[in-house]
């Protein structure tokens, strides 16, 4: 297109053989981003060449049945220069939780200490710790099927078998089991113990043609986990290495063997730490040797990061929207990631493209970026909606994939085997030896006599009852300490007994006269009725 008017006979097209050097389409919502998807990925299908679709939305689906005519592809086709012919493509649809489709699992082995350590985000330490885990499990016949098997492993080293390891293996602290099982229940927080398990996806299944010599288009269906991004690069990052480590090198190709394409690729990296990028990064490097595509489809390539971004060969913008200056920002980077032209005023044009419109830049037999061009996508042949429900069961009906992989297999793994072991060891311990007969609990004075407060209150009291005694009978000594003036009361009994001086009844007499009581030297310990009582 130029100035807004397209030029037939100009059709912008890609090199198969450079397919496997990955690539972006980004744009606004609404501008077309996931019909360039659909439109690429059946146009790969149809040259032979399988892909697997990650399907956030739920709008992929449509490519499975051929398309329905309408005016506006007929007016777009025409202005392109095509015929258009409608086509549905062999599809399998798969998932990784409770949707429709053959489920996808791995084992906890196949992920290895060191990718189960970066998904965790743990350090050196910690990670040393499950490179322990791995290998004496590896060592004692304990698979590591799934996160329960981890966890329990892990607490069994750290417990009954604490002793059995560290000759061997070395000791690592309760702190650090700690962290490890706290970040293994946040995986699990996510919904990781329904990817975690068998019957293991055997990644060859991504590679499959139909009978015609199409490539089967796999299509992951990930509506569900949208709010789980942990969930879905832990996944999209096993995938990949689990990808470079099966596939056989195949070097420079006529035309890739597999292209994936990851929508909302923003969801990968928001969540990843940095020593997860890294492996992305690493992965994405190296993966293009094994004859594979890799493609990123988001809303501005800014949700990419630039070491990732630098890799990916074909650019596929659409339009974006500067509503703030931050967006304006994002929008002269973004012109910026594009080869000069004498053309086009890219960062104008990247706000006044229209729906289905985006600028192109791909790579030349050669590897080299082309210029980018105004480009007018073309109309998917197959439907531009979404499947019904009773389509998308009868094609999982025929699938031979999710008979394959939807059957339930829970054999006994590290779990089950440690659960036997710890309860054969405590049927056959010894039973504890007879101890001596404890003492006999002591008694309620017993127990007083013994405390140190008691000992104290008593003491206080006693000394307290003394000298009110002896300062009545006229016998107490001078105080050193200065006490407060106060009254007391003094009861005798009547009877045989003499009274004291003054009459009978109880005598308020001040403490400082308290001295001087007289009381007869006949008054008896029975005629004497109460002690002197401070008020």
């Amino acid at each position: 297109m130029l100035d807004a008017e397209s030029i037939q006979g100009l059709q912008v097209k890609v090199p198969l053989r450079t397919m496997n050097r990955h690539g972006l389409i980004a744009g606004a919502t609404g501008t077309g981003k996931t019909k360039t998807l659909q439109v690429i990925a059946e146009q790969l299908s149809a040259n032979g060449v399988p892909c697997l679709l990650m399907d956030i939305k739920g709008d992929l689906s449509g490519i499975a049945m051929p398309g329905t005519d309408h005016p506006k592809i007929t007016e777009r086709c025409g202005k392109i220069g095509i015929t258009w012919h409608p086509t549905g493509s062999s599809v399998e649809f798969l998932t990784l939780s409770g949707e429709k489709g053959a489920r996808l699992r791995a084992t906890v082995s196949e992920f290895g200490p060191v990718l189960f350590s970066r998904i965790l985000g743990l350090n050196d330490t910690q990670g040393g710790v499950v490179a322990v885990v791995f290998k004496y499990s590896d060592d004692n016949g304990l698979p590591l099927l799934d996160l329960k098997d981890f966890k329990k492993v892990l607490q069994y080293l750290g417990n009954e078998g604490k002793e059995a390891i560290e000759a061997e293996y070395g000791q690592f602290s309760s702190a650090t089991a700690g962290t490890i099982l706290r970040k293994v229940v946040e995986l699990e927080q996510q919904g990781a113990e329904v990817f975690f398990g068998e019957v293991s996806f055997d990644m060859q299944d991504l590679v499959r043609m139909d009978e015609n010599g199409r490539g089967m288009i796999s299509i992951l269906r990930l509506t569900d986990i949208q709010d789980r991004p942990k969930l879905f690069s832990t996944f999209m990052l096993q995938m990949l290495a689990e990808i470079y480590a099966s596939f056989p090198e195949e070097g420079d190709v006529e035309q890739p063997k597999l292209c994936i394409f990851i929508d909302e690729a923003h969801l990968v990296f928001q969540e990843a730490s940095a020593t997860l990028l890294q492996q992305i990064e690493t992965i994405v490097k190296l993966i293009r040797s094994k004859g594979v595509g890799v493609y990123f489809i988001t809303q501005n390539p800014a949700d990419v990061p630039e070491s990732v971004l630098a890799q990916l060969g074909l650019k596929i913008q659409h339009s974006l929207r500067a509503f703030t200056a931050k967006d304006r920002k994002a929008i002269k980077m973004a012109a910026e990631n594009y080869p000069i032209t004498q053309y086009y005023q890219t960062e104008d044009l990247l706000t006044n493209l229209g729906t289905g419109e985006a600028i192109v830049s791909v790579l030349n037999e050669k590897g080299i970026p082309t210029p980018l061009v105004h480009t007018l996508v073309r109309a998917p042949e197959s439907r531009m909606d979404i499947l019904s429900p009773t389509e998308i069961d009868n094609i999982i009906g025929r699938s031979a994939l999710a008979r394959k992989y939807n059957q339930i297999v829970d054999r006994d793994s590290a779990y089950e085997i440690l659960n036997e072991k710890i309860a054969e060891a405590q049927e056959s311990a010894p039973p504890p030896k007879a101890t001596a007969k404890q003492k006999e609990e002591p008694g309620m004075i017993e127990t007083i006599a013994k405390d140190p407060l008691a000992r104290q209150i008593g003491r206080t009291v006693a000394r307290e009852l003394t000298r009110g005694l002896l300062g009545v009978w006229g016998l107490g000594g001078s105080s050193r300490t200065k006490k407060k003036s106060g009254w007391f009361y003094l009861s005798v009994r009547g009877g045989g007994g003499a009274r004291p001086r003054g009459g009978g009844g109880p005598r308020r007499v001040s403490a400082k006269s308290a001295g001087n009581c007289n009381i007869t030297d006949r008054l008896s310990e029975k005629s004497f009725n109460g002690l002197p009582a401070l008020k």
